[in-house]
């Protein structure tokens, strides 16, 4: 149950922390926000490393939150700028389908949460997919992108989880923002973006920093404690809490659909929780 609970909260702090995240990218380059968002998060953790100490973990491990930080940067610069140029109702629930590699991968090994829990699975994934589905004309711009999201998100759960087995929740987090930041920095380099941005819109990239990294710590966290596929899964109903966020801020209609979704997403996580 543990597991359970820190895979729910670890998704309602994505989905703030995108939803910051998105509105920093229609005002400044997606490379950008990526930038400095991870490493406000990676001065968040050299912060919580120094505080509670823990034991050094081997170059191995260490290695895997490294390439865990680079697949995420990777989808997270496609997802922010996805969401810039898309309708957030669209592109948010395609990125969360990133969540089906680590459940494929936990199959394929003989690790199944049980018939239940595994239906569970698909009804929220499938609730959070309706949720976020935007009703009438939507731009369909940036589904592309949301694919590249898809497959960076997903080589980050598994990837992190692995390096969390080794290294511990903390440290794999450290390790990868290790490997997000020079990433994305790269990226701002490559593509001139710079790292300048308002004063207005650094509390919203800060925030999504912060978010991010806390949502990090504790996916890692709870796939120490649980089936990274479940975890995986209540992590990625994100979609939710940043179309929610999309309706009552920036105004995007919701429909009965969206509300008959989101009441589906919470009875598959009912259904997990159960099995």
């Amino acid at each position: 149950m543990l597991a359970i609970a820190l895979g729910l909260v670890s998704g309602l702090s994505w989905g703030v922390g995108d939803f910051l995240g998105g509105l920093a990218s229609r005002r400044a380059h997606a490379f950008t926000v990526v930038a400095l968002s991870q490493a406000a998060g990676l001065v968040l953790a050299l912060v919580l490393l120094a505080l509670t100490r823990p034991d050094v973990p081997g170059a191995a491990a260490y290695g895997l939150g490294i390439a865990a930080g680079a697949s995420g940067a990777l989808g997270l610069a496609a997802f922010y700028r996805g969401l810039a140029v898309g309708t957030m109702s669209l592109v948010a629930p395609i990125s969360a389908l990133g969540a089906l590699l680590p459940l494929a991968l936990d199959l394929a090994a003989g690790r199944s949460p049980g018939p239940l829990a595994l239906a569970g699975m698909v009804v929220a994934l499938a609730g959070a997919a309706l949720a976020a589905t935007a009703p009438g004309p939507a731009s369909r711009a940036g589904l592309g992108l949301a694919v590249v999201a898809a497959l960076g998100f997903g080589g980050f759960f598994v990837l992190l989880a692995e390096s969390a087995d080794g290294a511990g929740a903390l440290w794999s987090l450290v390790a990868a923002r290790t490997g997000s930041v020079p990433i994305a920095l790269a990226g701002v380099a490559v593509l001139g973006a710079g790292l300048a941005v308002g004063r207005a819109l650094l509390p919203l990239v800060l925030g999504a920093g912060i978010l991010d990294a806390s949502a990090n710590l504790m996916f890692a966290a709870g796939s120490q404690r649980g089936l990274v596929s479940v975890v995986a899964v209540l992590g990625s109903l994100y979609p939710v809490v940043t179309v929610g966020l999309a309706a009552l801020v920036l105004h995007e209609r919701l429909g009965r659909l969206q509300a008959a979704g989101a009441a589906v997403a919470l009875g598959g996580v009912v259904m997990i929780a159960a099995g």
